[in-house]
């Protein structure tokens, strides 16, 4: 009976939020695979994909380092060696995050269905930082009926709250600061108080700030047990995204 494989699939510029991702792969298998491919799918603008900081040296001493018993940068051929077979991402693809990057996350599904095809994957570990991004591809491995189990890791955070993230080295010190405001208005019990918030941060620029149902990614009924704050918006150009669970009061 051969081991199991967990997989955590990556565009590199690794930080500590992958290697959070690599750790509790470690934990699920002896055999973790990690690849790092900057996937041009999952991009709208060229100049984007050219900037996009690429430091395979650096990142595989990382993830080695973390726990990963392998690390695969394919090329570009490997990957899509004929005709892209693309997937879409439904409706689910087209609003918040897909309003914004349209056709993101059907390259998402695109590279995913190939990656998983090549390394056959027991489990593959996403972070819930790119709430969205972990909804869709749920979804789409149970309705497909994929052979993997999707597992979902806790977003990592600077000791201020302040979610990792690859495009946080793009923040000067006075930015990052002003990107705090997105954790404050997460912690609010409502749109409007989330809404508040955000403005006591002119430099911030809203794209959507919302309250979903995590199980069906619609907006959470008044009361519900189950609620989640979605964000995202633009610091001096950088897109940042953050979500978190809403605490609310259960009924005794």
């Amino acid at each position: 009976m051969k081991d199991t494989v967990a997989f955590v699939p990556t565009m590199g510029a690794l930080h500590a939020g992958h290697i959070e991702l690599i750790r509790r792969a470690r934990e699920l298998s002896p055999e973790v695979i990690v690849s790092i491919f900057v996937n041009p799918l999952q991009f709208e603008n060229h100049a984007d994909i050219e900037s996009y900081p690429r430091d395979i040296a650096g990142d595989t001493a990382k993830a080695l380092a973390a726990g990963a018993t392998r690390v695969w940068a394919p090329t570009y051929d490997e990957v899509y060696p004929d005709r892209i077979e693309k997937i879409s991402a439904g409706r689910f693809g087209e609003i918040f995050e897909g309003r914004a990057r349209p056709g993101h996350f059907d390259g998402v599904l695109t590279v995913l269905n190939r990656l998983f095809k090549f390394v056959q994957p027991d489990y593959a570990l996403f972070g819930e930082k790119d709430y969205q991004q972990l909804f869709i591809v749920k979804r789409w491995v149970q309705e497909n009926k994929v052979p993997v189990e999707i597992v979902a890791v806790p977003t990592v955070r600077d000791i201020d709250g302040l979610a990792l993230s690859s495009r946080n080295i793009r923040l000067r010190p006075s930015e990052r600061e002003s990107a705090l405001v997105i954790h404050r208005a997460l912690q609010r019990k409502n749109r409007e108080e989330m809404i508040a918030v955000l403005a006591t941060e002119p430099s911030f620029t809203v794209d959507y700030a919302e309250i979903i149902d995590p199980e069906s990614f619609e907006g959470a009924l008044p009361g519900a047990r189950s609620q989640r704050g979605i964000i995202a918006g633009w610091l001096n150009g950088v897109r940042l995204i953050d979500n978190m669970v809403i605490a609310t009061r259960q009924e005794g």
